[in-house]
């Protein structure tokens, strides 16, 4: 059994806590030790579990830890990766055991979260720190770069990009062969029809620009 700690305890922590306990459920891989986040206070108890310290306490753990990224914000899990420098920490990727994975050319990098309902057909490259929350769907020949959040129930289309860091609010649809740049934020139940540029927020059917940020 590998120690794992989540970072993050706040509601989608607690959710990610339940992913374990149902992977275990199915086949006994982890104990869960507690949680790290850089706004509660060391020893609070999160579901009977406690609070261990901030993000940057893991630096100095001395034994193996698989850690795993309970965050829906792709900048913070960005910096939160980039700031975690012990080489005793791993990133196991997390799949509930009722997602549906088809068999043909699907890769998946490693610290990704994939929650229960997901559904993911073929010729499909998932790459790192990846969240892909409740009830998603993933079509055939599709990109999604590291950093990208899904919020519950996206679907996204065959043939589509999105680029690093994407955010997809919850309920939202890209229609096929589409890419969305780096960066970019898809307000929840938007309809992206056309190809969106990086570096904005985007909402509506059909979704469009509203702002731009660096």
């Amino acid at each position: 059994m590998k120690k794992l700690v989540i970072i993050g305890a706040g509601g989608f922590g607690r959710e990610v806590k339940m992913l374990v306990d149902q992977i275990n459920a199915v086949r006994p891989t982890y104990t869960f030790v507690g949680f790290y986040d850089d706004g509660k206070e060391v020893g609070t108890l999160v579901n009977g579990f406690p609070v261990l310290g901030n993000v940057a306490d893991l630096n100095a753990v001395n034994e193996p830890l698989v850690v795993v990224l309970a965050l829906g914000n792709p900048v913070y899990k960005k910096n939160v990766v980039t700031m975690l420098t012990n080489p005793l920490l791993s990133f196991d990727t997390l799949i509930h055991p009722s997602v549906i994975i088809g068999n043909d050319a699907v890769s998946i990098g490693k610290g990704t979260v994939i929650c229960a309902g997901n559904i993911i057909t073929c010729n499909i490259s998932i790459h790192d720190f990846v969240t892909l929350n409740l009830a998603c769907t993933i079509g055939h020949d599709t990109i999604l770069d590291n950093f990208v959040s899904l919020m519950p129930g996206v679907n996204v289309s065959g043939e589509v990009r999105l680029g690093e860091g994407v955010y997809v609010g919850t309920g939202a649809k890209i229609i096929n062969q589409l890419e969305i740049g780096n960066n970019t934020t898809v307000g929840a139940g938007a309809v992206v029809s056309k190809a969106l540029p990086a570096n904005c927020t985007a909402v509506g059917i059909p979704a469009k620009p509203i702002k731009f940020h660096s």
